[in-house]
C-alpha cells in the first residue's frame, strides 16, 4: 500500500516538474530572430483573437498562455488598437509588455458630419497632438470642407499634417467619382439634416426643388454652420458645434444662412459619407415641399405649409 502511495506520489512529481517545464517553455521566445514584424490588432479585438494572431505570425508559442497570462496581470484594458513592430526574440511576459505600451500606429475614426474643426480634434486626440497641429491643419484644409473623407484610418503617432491630410483627400478622391461641387454642398447638407438612410433622398429632392423655383433652402444645419463659424475663434475640445437656432440667428449675415440667401450656400457644411453623396447624386422625386423631425428623430414630410405647420403643432410642441 505505502508502495503504491510512493509510486504515485513520484508519478505526480514526474508530472508536476513536466508541467512546469512545459508551462516555461511556453513563456520563451519563439526563436532568435531580430527582425520586427508588422502585427495589427483591429479595432475591438478580444484578447483571444489578439493571441490566435500572435500565434498565427509565429510571435507567440502558445494563444491560450498569452490569454491566460494577460488576464492573471490585468491587462485586458491596457492593449490599444493599432499596429505594432515586434521581433520574434522577445519572452511572452516581454510581448504583452510591448503591447501594453501601445501601438507605433493608431486608429482614427472620422464619422460622417462633422466639420473641419471637429475632424482635427479627433486627431489631435488620438495622436496626442499639440496646439500648433491643430492650427496647421485647419490651414491646411481651409478650403476642403467636405472633401475630408469620414473613414477609420491607421496612422502613425508621428504622422505630419500635411500626411494626414493629404490621406484624407485622397481617399475622397478614390471614394467618390463623378461628384460636382453642387453635389456635394447637397451631400453635406442632407448628412447634417436626416437621421435614416431612407430620407436622404426625399430631402434632396425637396432642396433640389426649392432651388428651382426659387424658394430660400431654410436649412438649419446651414445656419448652425454660419452660427458657430461666427462664434469660435479657437478650437479647443471644450468647444460645441451643431447647437440649437433661435429665431434671432436667422437674421445671421452670412451667406450660409439659407433663410436669408437663395441657393446653395458656398461650401460644404461638412464631410458627407457615400449614402449622403449618392442621394444628392440621384434625388427622389415627390410632391412633398417641407420635412420636420420629431424628438425621436422621426421624419414627417408634408405638401402644403398648412399640412407643415399641423406637422410642427403636433410633434414639436
Amino acid at each position: 500500500m505505502i508502495k503504491k502511495i510512493l509510486i504515485g506520489l513520484g508519478l505526480f512529481l514526474v508530472a508536476s516538474i513536466f508541467g512546469v517545464m512545459y508551462v516555461k517553455s511556453l513563456l520563451l521566445p519563439v526563436s532568435n530572430e531580430t527582425t520586427e514584424i508588422d502585427f495589427l490588432i483591429p479595432k475591438g479585438s478580444s484578447v483571444s483573437l489578439i493571441g490566435r494572431n500572435l500565434e498565427k505570425e509565429g510571435l507567440i508559442k502558445s494563444a491560450l498562455a498569452f490569454k491566460f497570462l494577460v488576464q492573471v496581470s490585468n491587462s485586458q484594458n491596457k492593449i490599444q488598437a493599432g499596429e505594432f513592430q515586434l521581433p520574434k526574440n522577445l519572452t511572452l511576459p516581454q510581448i504583452v509588455e510591448k503591447l501594453k505600451k501601445g501601438p507605433t500606429e493608431l486608429w482614427v475614426t472620422i464619422p460622417e458630419g462633422l466639420r473641419r474643426e471637429e475632424v482635427v480634434i479627433k486627431f489631435a486626440t488620438a495622436l496626442n497632438k499639440d496646439e500648433d497641429f491643430i492650427a496647421e491643419f485647419l490651414s491646411l484644409t481651409k478650403d476642403k470642407e467636405g472633401y475630408l473623407f469620414p473613414d477609420t484610418y491607421l496612422f502613425p503617432k508621428a504622422a505630419t499634417t500635411a500626411q494626414i491630410v493629404t490621406k484624407l483627400t485622397s481617399t475622397f478622391n478614390k471614394r467618390v467619382v463623378d461628384v460636382t461641387r453642387e453635389q456635394l454642398i447637397m451631400a453635406s447638407m442632407l448628412e447634417r439634416e436626416t437621421f435614416s438612410d431612407s430620407e436622404k433622398p426625399i430631402v434632396a429632392g425637396i432642396l433640389y426643388k426649392r432651388i428651382k423655383n426659387e424658394w430660400p433652402l431654410q436649412v438649419d444645419a446651414t445656419l448652425q454652420y454660419a452660427k458657430d463659424s461666427a462664434k469660435f475663434t479657437a478650437v479647443t475640445t471644450a468647444n460645441k458645434y451643431w447647437e440649437p437656432i433661435f429665431s434671432l440667428d436667422k437674421e445671421l449675415n452670412s451667406l450660409f444662412n439659407t433663410y436669408k440667401h437663395l441657393g446653395l450656400p458656398p461650401s460644404p457644411i461638412a464631410s458627407p459619407g457615400l449614402v449622403s453623396i449618392n442621394a444628392s447624386i440621384s434625388p427622389e422625386e415627390s410632391g412633398y415641399w417641407y420635412y420636420i423631425h420629431d424628438n425621436d428623430g422621426k421624419i414627417h414630410f408634408a405638401r402644403t405649409l398648412e399640412e407643415h405647420n399641423s406637422n410642427i403643432q403636433k410633434y414639436l410642441n
